[in-house]
Parts: structure tokens; sequence; C-alpha cells
């Protein structure tokens, strides 16, 4: 057997379509300045598939810090790991405004988003150690919990009656073998847009013994009175004992970070190996990161207008009789009933004749027969837009239900 064979004749559940949809479904290319329009395959579109939540991904003062950092620093500094000879005022800098922000006494920078919480639950976990963690915890989460050599037990999505009795069996078990307890939720679930039920979790501190880790990627710069997070919505900021949050959404760049009490910030900076052995974020994308954190923090308007489009459209779609689940934060996802080629043919037709860019999501992502349309306002969205996207949606909902996605030959790849 060669290790090759898979790749070459399996392919994966997702992959196995990769020569139909390859370039249009799948790693499609969106072209132009970042915005609510972009040109995709020659045609300018209406875009609602990106996470630029707050519109600074060409905000002009993110742009030109962008660009001074560049010319300033170039990208190669610094060179190396923080460790050895990365470090800098302004990581520094960086790090203690971020933890200031959430409420927390000390913050980390790390490179990526995704490796950040795989690294995140590989520090803090040894083999004693016991988690508890909701099911649809996002890909990296998993991942990380791959690498625990340790017990852990999943409970149903935000079931707070399972989560109890999980936390029950942690502990019998912790007991036995000396370790502690790790729950890891998220604050916004990226793909439902609910929010995981913090407020009932810390509550059971009062029962448990345990530590809590929320990914609050979609959560950070967009919930809580000043852009917090989750934790602030619910008044609970001070019962999240690490918070990790990244840039790659409300902040328009890349990278991501981790807050804390600061001896387990220090515990990570001088135990996490992605880290430890990874060359340092670079100074442009530091300097950038100061400036949208300046911007998160000061200009709440941002934050405003992301939630006049989110309410208008969610207030839409359900007054159109659609069902947009339980969705508690912009992130809005329209549940549709249809296979994956009645998928492939509405999302063609949103795009073709309706120039609507949104994400399609069918199986084997989502159980078969489901269809969802993950629809993300922003702050550079427009009124007019939800109501140009309200009116297509209602058509094609009546397009599907009426079966012509199921028999007429729109787009021919399944």
């Amino acid at each position: 057997m060669d290790v090759f064979n898979k790749a070459i004749e399996k392919m994966g559940p997702l992959g196995q379509w990769a020569s139909q949809v390859h370039g249009y479904f799948t790693f499609p290319k969106l072209e132009g300045d970042i915005s609510n329009r972009m040109v995709f395959q020659g045609k300018e579109r209406l875009v609602w598939s990106l996470n630029n939540y707050l519109g600074l991904a060409n905000h002009p003062e993110v742009r030109k810090a962008d660009a001074d950092g560049a010319a300033t620093y170039g990208l190669a500094l610094p060179m190396g790991a923080r460790m050895m000879s990365g470090q800098t005022d302004l990581h520094e800098q960086l790090e203690q405004e971020l933890a200031d922000y959430v409420g927390k006494e000390s913050a980390y920078l790390l490179n990526y988003g995704y490796q950040g919480m795989v690294s995140v639950i590989d520090t803090l976990l040894d083999r004693k150690d016991v988690v508890v963690y909701d099911s649809e915890a996002h890909a990296c989460i998993i991942d990380g919990l791959r690498m625990h050599l340790g017990k852990r037990y999943v409970y149903p999505h935000n079931n707070m009656e399972s989560f109890r009795k999980q936390l029950e069996r942690a502990t019998n078990l912790s007991k036995e073998t000396g370790g502690g307890i790790l729950v890891i939720t998220e604050g916004v679930f990226g793909m439902s847009g609910d929010l995981g039920k913090l407020d009932e979790i810390v509550a059971m501190k009062k029962d448990f013994n345990f530590r809590l880790l929320v990914d609050d990627a979609h959560g950070f710069g967009t919930m809580g009175p000043t852009g917090a997070g989750v934790g602030e919505h619910f008044g609970v900021q001070d019962g999240i004992d690490v918070y990790f949050g990244t840039f790659a959404k409300s902040m328009a760049s890349i990278g991501a970070f981790v807050a804390a009490p600061k001896e387990i910030i220090t515990y990570m900076m001088y135990n996490m190996r992605s880290q430890i052995y990874a060359k340092s974020l670079p100074m442009p994308l530091v300097v950038g990161a100061l400036k949208r954190l300046e911007l998160v923090r000061n200009h709440p308007e941002l934050r405003d207008k992301l939630w006049i489009i989110a309410n208008a459209l969610q207030q839409g779609l359900k007054e159109r009789g659609f069902n947009i689940g339980n969705t508690q934060s912009p992130v809005t996802p329209v549940f549709l009933n249809g296979d994956t080629a009645e998928g492939a043919n509405l999302s063609y037709d949103l795009r073709e004749n309706f120039n609507i860019f949104c994400s399609v999501v069918t199986y084997p992502v989502v159980p078969k027969g489901v269809i969802i349309l993950r629809i993300i306002p922003t702050a550079v969205h427009t009124l007019e837009d939800v109501s140009y996207t309200l009116d297509a949606f209602s058509k094609i909902k009546d397009k599907l239900d009426k079966g012509i996605y199921a028999t007429g030959k729109i787009v021919n790849v399944f």
C-alpha cells in the first residue's frame, strides 16, 4: 500500500467533488477591494460571505497603518521566535491592550487562530486532565482535543442538563486521575450563530470545580456593550478563565490571542511549542492590529451599524417565513430543505441570475436533506442590500418549493 493511495483514489468526503466544483463552489476567487460588492468570475456580486464584521478591511486608517508598518519595518522583522529573538515593545503593547480590552490580566499573541486554539488546548492539558466540551465546537477545538491523551466528555449542543451530567462524570474521574477539569465552548457558534450558554456554564462553578476556556472568534468585537465578547454580553466575563480571540473576523487581519491570569499566560509563553518554535508575528501585522483594536474600542458606531444591518436582515427573513434557527449574533444561517444538487443549483442561480454571493453548505458538512445559506452581515452593507437580498431569497425559495432546482438543469455539476 502506498501512503498516497488514499489521496489519489478516495479524495475524502469533500475532495471527491473537486473536479466538478473547484473554482466555483469551492476555492472561488473574489476580486477587488474587500467590501459589500466584489467581482466573481468577471461580474460584480453582492457579497455576504466575508467575516469583515466591522468593515475594517478597507478602512482608510487601517490601510494606512498596514502600509506604514510595512514601509517602516518590512515583513521580516522581527526575525526568530519570540523567546529567542522575536520580542518587541509593540508585541508587548498589543498584548496588554488586548488583555485590558477583554478584562483579563495578561495576553499572549498567537500567529494563527486555528493553530492557536489547538496549541492552547495542548499546552493546558496533560493526560490526567479531563475535558468537557460542546458537541458543535469548532474544528480547531476538535483537532486540539485529538492531541489530548486523557479522557474527554461531550455534551449535546448547549444542553445544560447533559452538561451537568458530564461534569459529574468528569469530577468523579478527575478524583481518580488527580487531574483537573477544563470546559471548552464557544462564544458564538460560527455556523448556527447562536451563543454558548456562558451564563449557565459559569453558574455551574458553584457546584463544580473546573476552568472555562471560551473560543470567542465571532464574538470578539461584535458582542457585548463594548464589543469585548459574549462573556461581556452575559455579564460573566470574569467567569471565563481563558479567553481566546482571533484577528480574522472583526479585526480583518490574521493572527490571534489568548488572555488569562498572568501566571497562566507566562506558563503558555514558556510551554507552547507552536510559538516557541515559530517565527514571531511580523511587525506590520502587529502595527495594523494596534490600529484595528483602537478603532474597535473607540468607534462603537461601527458595531451599531453592523447590528442595524443584522437586525434588518434577520427580521426580514423571519417575516418572509425563513428558518434562521436560534441565531443571537450577526451570523445568519438560512435553513432550507433540499439535496446537494438542489443546493448547487440554488447557489448557482443566486450567483448568476441575482448576483448574490453567499456561502452554501450541504451534505456532507450538514445532514442529508439540509441546505444552509450562511449570510454574514457587516458594517459596510446597506439597507438597500438587505432589501434586494430579501426579495431574491423569496424568489429562490419559491423555486425550491416548486422543485425547479431538482428538475431544472441550471448547473450540471453533480
